[in-house]
This record gives C-alpha cells, structure tokens and sequence, in this order.
C-alpha cells in the first residue's frame, strides 16, 4: 500500500516560504454535494481559500488582471475566498483580502483567517457577497454576482497522498511547478450552506465530499482533474461505500522540464488501492489520456495501468452544468480562460487486476476539471 492512504497534514500546511512567498500560490479546496432544507433538492457546492504572493502583500489587494498594475508589472498579491455552485445557476463568487488583514499559521496545523472568513484541518465557515455593480465594475475581481455564507465540519475520511513528489524535500527545495495533495479525496462534511438567501444542509452520510490542495509558481497545461466518491457497482449491484477515486495532472513540470502528458491517480476501492503514479517507475506505469470539448460536452477518457492494474475512466458533463473557472497566475497572467470545472459529472470505470475484471462502477457527482492554453 506504501503511501497511499496515508494521512500526512504537513502538506496541507501553507507552503508559500522562500522564492514562493513573492511568486507562488497555495489553496485549499473543498467540494460536496449539499440539499435544499425544504425541497431536499441536490446541489453541489465549492469552497476554497487562494493565497497569493504574500511576501508583496499590502493592506489591500493587489489585483494582477487591473490594467494599472498590468502595465507596472506588479504581481498579484492576496487572499482570495472562492465560493459557488455549478449547475443552471452555476455561479463563482469572490472576496479578497490583502495581506495586512490575513493570519496564516504556517506550521504543521495550518489555520487561515480573515475577518469572518477561516478554514483549518477541521472546520471552515466564512461569507462571500458580491453585488451587482461591484461584479460589473471590477472585472480585475474575475467574479459574479451573489452571495453564499457556510459553516461546516471536515472530517477527512481517506487520503491520497502522491508519495515522495510531495514530501518535505521536494516542497523544500520548490522543484515542481505545481504540487498537489488530497488529504481528504473522501471527506465528511457536516453543517449548513445559505446560497442567495436559499439553506442547505450537509450531512456526512450524503454529502460526497472532496478536500485537497495545490501549490507552486504555476498551472499546469492540459490541466485535468476528476474524482468521486458517488459510486455505484454494476457487479455486485450495490452502492460503494468505502472507495473514492481521484485523478490530476497534464504536464507536471520540474524546473523547466516537462513531463508530458502525466496524470496521478488513485482508486481507493474498498479497502483495495489500485495506485498509477508516473512517479513509481519501478511499478512500470503506462497512461493514455484524452479530453475533448464538443459543442455542449466535455468528455474524459483515462487509461492507466501499473503492475498488474488497470483502470479506463470514461466520464462526461455537461457545459450547461459546469463554469468557467477563474484564477490568475502569481506572476499576473491569466493564461487559462477556458478552464471548465463541474461537479456533476457522471460516467464509468472499468477496475481490472491481472487481465481481470474486478467491477465496472457508475460514477455520479464527479468533480471535473478540463482545460489547455
């Protein structure tokens, strides 16, 4: 099983020291599935704390996509706290805060906090209101119109952790442009979520929760992310308790090399861990992967094999149910501008070991993320 699901909160500590501090990005994302209090009607949520450059801070925000700051090169520097939900009313809402008013604790047991705004190991809650004058006045916000408020418990049920690529020598020395880690790819939430007056509770149970982070210089691209713990056997026709999956990458860079076209997943299958991770050479891992963007569609397909595993992903959203997510790079360029993210996409996996086929699983409420520049 090696590092699997082992559980290590020293990576989700900030990692933003040394050159990353006045060129880099840390956040901390968390995604669920939540029901309207009086309808029971299903609806999937994101929340996400996005440090940036805090080494430039100032008592405001410093907006990297504002023409003014565009043309005296000054880097974005921030807290920025994303909010929102996908489906018809797909909606991203921001707030930021500059660094004067941020506490970060930079240890093991990481606590990030602005005015009403915090998350930790174990608990986030905070608001986010955004008018709609404010939204069209200030495009350098990249955000809608709205508001969200929540509070909620986190319980990270199982991890991913990607091993060495993300272990204390290589945060330390920054070698990768972009690091990622899923302490929770299968986490429990519990408490409340208000969306434009409208309630919704969350219960650990139903909730389908996902908690991880990235950090670096960059992002990567293609950029492609999927995972879910909404899983159904065909085989054995039965809901899957115990297993989740998860799968990110594109082309991971260390120093100015790229690694093409390199994903790292993971399927926690009950109890089972079926791991395909470039970085384990030894396993002799294989991977063929394609994205593509039809008129209404993005459609992902995954084939990956190591040392006598096998996984084929093929999953499917629809745009009507995703956004176009928003994020500027640490040094003030916003190269992506067609990255799709969702969180209701829906297909099927194929597990197999040596040759055979252990289950073909229907995967629902698939977070999904799709986009190159």
């Amino acid at each position: 099983m090696g590092n699997f699901n082992k559980h290590d909160t020293t990576r989700d500590a900030c990692q933003l020291f040394g050159k990353q501090a006045k060129n880099g990005y840390d956040w901390w994302w968390n995604s669920l599935t939540a029901y309207h209090e009086k309808t029971g009607a299903a609806k999937q949520f994101f929340i996400e704390f996005f440090l940036c450059n805090p080494a430039l801070g100032k008592k405001y925000p410093v907006y990297g996509q504002l023409p003014e700051n565009q043309r005296k090169h000054r880097k974005p520097s921030y807290m920025m706290v994303k909010v929102g939900t996908w489906g018809k009313d797909a909606v991203q809402l921001h707030r930021f805060f500059g660094w004067k008013k941020i506490k970060v604790n930079m240890s093991d047991d990481f606590c990030i906090s602005a005015d009403d705004c915090r998350i930790d190991e174990f608990h986030t809650s905070g608001s986010v209101e955004v008018s709609a004058e404010t939204a069209a006045e200030h495009p350098e916000m990249m955000t809608d119109a709205g508001s969200m408020s929540w509070n909620l418990l986190i319980n990270k049920k199982v991890a991913y952790n990607v091993g060495y690529g993300a272990g204390k020598t290589f945060r330390t020395m920054q070698l990768f442009e972009m690091f990622w880690h899923a302490e929770g790819m299968q986490t429990a939430f519990d408490g409340e979520i208000i969306l434009n007056g409208e309630k919704y509770i969350v219960k650990p149970n139903t909730c389908f929760g996902y908690s991880d982070k990235n950090w670096g210089k960059d992002f990567t691209s293609p950029w492609v992310w999927l995972s879910s713990n909404d899983l159904y056997s065909t085989t054995f026709r039965k809901r899957l308790e115990n297993s989740v999956f998860d799968i990110g990458g594109g082309c991971p860079k260390i120093g100015c090399v790229a690694l093409k076209r390199k994903l790292l997943s993971a399927f926690w299958y009950e109890g089972q861990c079926f791991e395909f991770n470039f970085s384990k050479f030894w396993e002799l891992p294989t991977t063929k992967f394609n994205c593509r963007e039809t008129e209404d569609k993005i459609i992902w397909h995954v084939d990956q094999s190591a040392l006598g595993r096998r996984m084929v992903v093929d999953i499917v959203c629809n745009k009507a149910d995703m956004l176009l997510i928003n994020y500027e790079a640490p040094n003030g360029k916003k190269l992506h501008n067609r990255l799709w993210n969702g969180g209701n996409g829906k297909g099927r996996i194929r597990l197999y070991k040596w040759g055979k086929l252990v289950d073909e699983i229907i995967c629902r409420s698939v977070g999904c993320e799709y986009g190159e520049y």
